[in-house]
């Protein structure tokens, strides 16, 4: 795996994501710069780089997906809201490529990942890419991670069947947790704000496809 990546056609690939991007209503210009800013190729196998930068999720190996640009651009700027986040949780670190872009919008990203393999390549690309300020943990994200809530995002990159209000109750007041809930073919992206004066909101907005989030780890 190399950061320098895909040749000459790497830039120019992002910059036709990015237009892509604000094609399909990614408007926050912090995001669309995080997006442009964390190249998406060297958190994929060499042979499916090419395809880095197409708006569709790849295969990342142990039966898991990165998901699409469009997807990770849209959690994004649905948490960050124009606001300075101090700390962000992921549940579903992957290949670590949503954690990189959370990086560029929060001081600190905390990314939980069950599946050791995947723990340790995420490692290795956001140290080759000097990204500093995530962490990633080999741990069962399922209720997220109490001891270092509260937080002022929490990210979901794979499928609940319902959101916990363990998990809710992890969020700082003003918070907001982005998740797909749902399965198999119905699944739909739901928003969570953790209201100042108590309690929650919830909104529900398209239609997403994601792997199923699983307990435990491996």
């Amino acid at each position: 795996m190399t950061v320098s990546g895909i040749g000459m056609t790497s830039q120019r690939a992002r910059a036709r994501m990015l237009e892509r991007l604000k094609e399909q209503g990614i408007k926050d210009p912090v995001v669309l710069a995080a997006m442009n800013a964390v190249p998406r190729h060297p958190f994929l196998e060499e042979s499916i780089q090419q395809r880095a930068y197409d708006d569709t999720p790849l295969p990342i190996g142990q039966g898991q997906t990165i998901s699409s640009p469009y997807t990770v651009a849209r959690s994004c700027e649905l948490v960050f809201r124009g606001q300075t986040l101090d700390r962000v949780l992921e549940i579903g670190g992957g290949c670590g490529y949503q954690a990189a872009v959370l990086s560029k919008l929060a001081k600190e990203v905390l990314s939980l990942e069950r599946i050791a393999k995947l723990v340790g390549r995420a490692r290795l690309t956001l140290r080759e890419l000097r990204i500093n300020n995530v962490l990633i943990k080999n741990v069962d994200g399922t209720l997220g991670y109490r001891s270092a809530a509260p937080f002022d995002a929490i990210v979901v990159a794979a499928v609940m069947p319902y959101i916990p209000e363990e998990l809710k109750l992890q969020l700082k007041p003003g918070g907001r947790l982005v998740a797909p809930v749902g399965a198999g073919e119905s699944q739909r992206l739901i928003v969570v704000e953790a209201e100042p004066e108590g309690g929650f909101k919830e909104r529900e907005l398209e239609a997403v496809k994601f792997v199923p989030l699983l307990s435990g780890v491996s």
